[in-house]
């Protein structure tokens, strides 16, 4: 039960929250993940500083997921989103920050697993 919540700060048309998407759902497998239930958000064109300066390209990815991973997982799927922001947005790693959420308890569909 992934979620993946993108803020960048750059536009984003459709097609490339499609491709976004899908290569994040490739990734997730890093995590020990399926994209069967994976969840992914998008806010484009979001305000965000860091060191007090604007950044022109910039992102905040917040993954959360049921259970945990472990820290080489987490440092991996850092690393893969990264190059997906750079490759797809031209958003540079040094302007993102990623954060990540391990829950115990998820709800879907009417109860919790």
């Amino acid at each position: 039960m992934p979620f993946i919540d993108s803020k960048v700060t750059v536009s984003l048309t459709e097609e490339k929250k499609e491709t976004v998407k899908r290569k994040l759902g490739r990734a997730i497998s890093l995590l020990h993940k399926s994209e069967g239930y994976l969840m992914v958000g998008f806010q484009d064109n979001y305000t965000l500083y860091l060191g007090g300066r604007k950044l022109e390209k910039g992102a905040y990815v917040e993954v959360s997921l049921f259970g945990k991973a472990s820290p080489s997982d987490y440092s991996k799927m850092t690393g893969e989103i990264c190059r997906i922001l750079e490759e797809e947005l031209g958003i540079p790693g040094s302007g993102v920050y990623v954060t990540y959420h391990g829950l115990s308890d998820w709800g879907w569909n009417g109860s919790n697993f």
